[in-house]
């Protein structure tokens, strides 16, 4: 990218953004929340996990985000009796008497898990072992997943007969945790008004891969004060029950808080939200925006709050106080 300065690829990333939210907007009605964070998710080099009914367009917004990024496109409904192998490809034998690795449809740049609990630890854990690592590892040998590489999620929250929930160490490799609602009145006659009219809606391409890269890099080197960094890290330190900065809340109500890597994606999410909103670096009000949805997945409650009817929001809600 031939920018002059740091500060012109800022705003032309800030540019980018409101062509995105223009493009993906002709699709998806009422959501600019939601996209907005599954855009930090994808700049800040995150994964997402979006959580929802039926029927609120958790498949088609990812499918509308991945046509308007030129990206490599994948996705896999994931059920009860689909392996590894599956998901990340097999070796076969060749002619020559020589195994040769064929890519399973995880070699992509975006990858849109369907209902991510509804298949078995086995192949959860070889996807989730992807989103870390960045490869996979086939008879000893390492075959590297392209970048830029996004992995969104959906789970379904309320249906469980039949289903394999994700553990809370596996939970943590999503940097969001985004709960979809039902849409406004008004959003959901717009909504109907335009998918049932037979109406045909093209969506242009805005950004590349490598422009997305560059971008993950940009956010990375943003500038951030002392004092919201030191916010974002007692934020996810408050939430540790029985430490040395342990919020009362968390002593009552909770039975384990974020980690460490709860801290790292507060900042670089603020960074990231920072930079879409027109700003050159995050204040703490940054570091609110992101929170709940990075710190959500990440606190387990207690039976006590569970008991007391007190939600996993409500403890974050007390902590940003």
């Amino acid at each position: 990218m031939n920018f002059k300065s740091e500060v012109e690829a800022a705003n032309s990333l800030h540019a980018d953004y409101k062509k995105l939210l223009e493009e993906i907007g002709k699709k998806i009605y009422g959501q600019d929340e939601i996209i907005k964070k599954v855009l930090i998710s994808i700049f800040s080099n995150g994964h997402c996990l979006l959580i929802g009914v039926p029927g609120l367009a958790k498949t088609l917004l990812v499918n509308t985000i991945a046509q308007v990024l030129d990206l490599k496109y994948q996705r896999i409904q994931f059920t009860p009796d689909l392996m590894p192998s599956d998901i990340i490809g097999t070796e076969i034998l060749n002619n020559e008497r020589r195994f040769n690795f064929i890519k399973g449809p995880l070699f992509a740049n975006i990858l849109l898990a369907d209902e991510i609990n509804r298949t078995p630890p086995k192949t959860q854990s070889a996807l989730l072992e992807a989103m870390q690592e960045k490869m996979v590892t086939v008879n000893g040998k390492n075959y590297e997943i392209e970048k830029p590489f996004f992995v969104l999620a959906t789970q379904n929250p309320i249906e469980q007969e039949g289903t394999y929930p994700l553990p809370e160490a596996q939970l943590d490799r999503f940097m969001f945790s985004i709960y979809l609602d039902y849409p406004k009145l008004e959003d959901e006659i717009s909504i109907v008004e335009n998918t049932t009219c037979g109406k045909e809606i093209a969506l242009n391409k805005i950004i590349s891969g490598e422009k997305i890269s560059y971008y993950q890099k940009l956010i990375q080197k943003v500038p951030i004060n002392r004092n919201v960094l030191e916010y974002a890290v007692n934020l996810a330190a408050k939430s540790r029950p029985n430490t040395e900065f342990s919020h009362p809340m968390a002593n009552e109500y909770i039975n384990w808080g974020a980690g460490p890597r709860a801290s790292q994606y507060l900042v670089i999410g603020a960074k990231a939200h920072a930079l879409l909103s027109g700003k050159y670096s995050p204040d703490i009000e940054d570091v609110k925006e992101v929170a709940v949805s990075i710190l959500r997945h990440r606190i387990m409650k207690n039976y006590k709050a569970e008991a007391e009817g007190i939600s996993v929001e409500d403890i974050i809600t007390e902590l940003l106080k």
